[in-house]
C-alpha cells in the first residue's frame, strides 16, 4: 500500500495500525473524504498501480518496522511493474536500507536524513552505495548542499511547500525537492 503514516486516522477512515490491516481492509477504507469532500471514497493505492498509473521517477520510502520482508516485497512490485531504472528507494532506517542493498545492486538507494549533520549520512551513503541524500528542508543550508555535491551525490529536500523556500533551494543547487503541492511549481518562473 502506498500510505505515508504507519497508523491509518490521519488520512483514512479506518484505525489501528497499518501493519495490523490486511490489503482488502485498507483497500476498503475512505483515503480522501478527511482532505474534502470531493474526494471522499478514494482509496489508498497499492504500489503497483501507483507505478502503472505514473510513469515518472517517483521515490519510496520504506517504513520497515523490523525485518518484515517490507524491502523484498516492494522491490518484487518495482521490478514486476519494470520500473526499476524510475524509482528510488529511502528510508531514515540505515537497516532497511541495508537490506534493500543485500536484495539489490542496481536499486537506488537515498538516505533520509533529518538533521542538521550531515557526515553520518554522506557515511551511510558510501556505506549502502546509495545515490543521493534526502535532506529535511530546515537542515538543507548551502554548506550542506556543497558538501553532498562534493561527494558525487544527489540532493533532494523534503518538504518544500512555499515558493520562497523553493527559491532558495534551487539558488543553493539542490537536484529536487518533495512538496505536498506540486502544482505550486510548475511555473518555471518560480525558480
Amino acid at each position: 500500500m502506498v500510505i505515508h503514516d504507519l497508523t491509518l486516522p490521519r488520512t483514512t477512515s479506518g484505525r489501528g495500525a497499518v501493519r495490523r490491516r490486511t490489503l482488502a481492509e485498507i483497500a476498503a477504507l475512505d483515503a480522501g473524504g478527511w482532505f474534502a469532500a470531493r474526494f471522499a471514497d478514494a482509496r489508498v493505492p497499492t504500489l503497483g498501480a501507483v507505478l502503472a498509473e505514473i510513469a515518472i521517477p517517483i521515490n519510496v520510502e520504506l517504513k520497515a518496522a523490523g525485518d518484515d520482508g517490507l524491502e523484498r516485497r516492494t522491490l518484487e512490485v518495482v521490478e514486476a511493474a519494470g520500473a526499476l531504472g524510475r524509482v528510488v528507494f529511502s528510508s531514515f532506517d540505515a537497516e532497511s536500507l541495508r537490506r534493500l542493498r543485500a536484495l539489490s545492486r542496481e536499486a537506488e538507494l537515498a538516505v533520509l536524513w533529518p538533521g542538521r549533520s550531515y557526515a553520518k549520512a554522506l557515511g551511510l551513503a558510501d556505506r549502502f552505495a546509495a545515490k543521493s541524500v534526502h535532506l529535511r528542508n530546515d537542515s538543507a543550508v548551502t554548506d550542506a548542499v556543497a558538501r553532498v555535491h562534493e561527494a558525487g551525490l544527489t540532493v533532494r529536500v523534503w518538504t518544500v511547500n512555499t515558493p520562497e523556500d523553493f527559491a532558495f533551494l534551487t539558488n543553493a543547487g539542490v537536484d529536487g525537492v518533495f512538496t505536498d503541492y506540486p502544482e505550486r511549481f510548475l511555473d518555471a518562473s518560480l525558480a
